[in-house]
């Protein structure tokens, strides 16, 4: 059975019956049907946005959630690779006796090896975390971006859903209302006529 729109109801219309005035039952009650199922076709609807604006809304709360996390965790520097000893030179023949002079130590140049290397890992390892944060943020940003379109669009199509309920509503309201009207006055014009018939009977 399809299902109902606001001109089908606005411009439904009942055939008229025979020998008497009023309009046929059974017509009025299978259309009657066809109101309840579409009504209840757009609560089930209704129902489902609800429930996926739910699920977009924590979606977005996890994703802040973990921003806050990855921000406030604490990195572990990365470990500086110890350099190389340097290979021990090759015993020389010991040189014939020459006065005595005092000898000049070679200078040391393990310790500025080690500074540069450390500097450069701290450098490597400062440019992962700012690259890694700056991925981050993009990716929240978008997931951010998308979870409030898909809340704005499930908002939207609720709200219409709402709307046309509420005029659906009062359109049945209204049907409701003048049938009614038709019952009460079929029922007076019928005992008008039991009463009439009684009366031409008893005289």
């Amino acid at each position: 059975m399809a299902l109902l729109s606001t001109e089908d109801v606005l411009n439904k219309t009942f055939q008229s019956v025979k020998f008497r005035e009023g309009y046929d039952q059974v017509e009025v009650d299978e259309f009657l049907d066809e109101v309840v199922e579409t009504i209840y076709a757009l609560q089930v609807e209704n129902t489902e946005l609800k429930q996926k604006l739910e699920a977009a809304q924590l979606r977005v709360g996890e994703l802040e959630g973990s921003e806050a996390s990855a921000a406030s965790a604490p990195v572990a520097p990365e470990p500086v690779a110890e350099a190389e000893p340097e290979p021990e030179p090759e015993p020389e023949p010991e040189p014939e006796p020459a006065p005595a002079v005092a000898a000049t130590p070679a200078p040391d140049s393990a310790p500025e090896d080690a500074t540069s290397m450390l500097a450069l890992a701290q450098r490597v390892h400062d440019e992962y975390v700012r690259d890694g944060r700056q991925e981050g943020e993009r990716i929240i940003a978008e997931a951010r971006e998308e979870g409030n379109k898909i809340v704005a669009e499930a908002e939207g199509k609720r709200d219409s859903i709402l709307n046309q309920l509420d005029v659906d509503r009062g359109l049945l309201e209204g049907k409701i209302n003048e049938l009614k009207s038709f019952e009460a006055e079929y029922r007076t014009r019928l005992r008008e006529q039991l009463q009439s018939f009684l009366s031409e009977v008893a005289n």
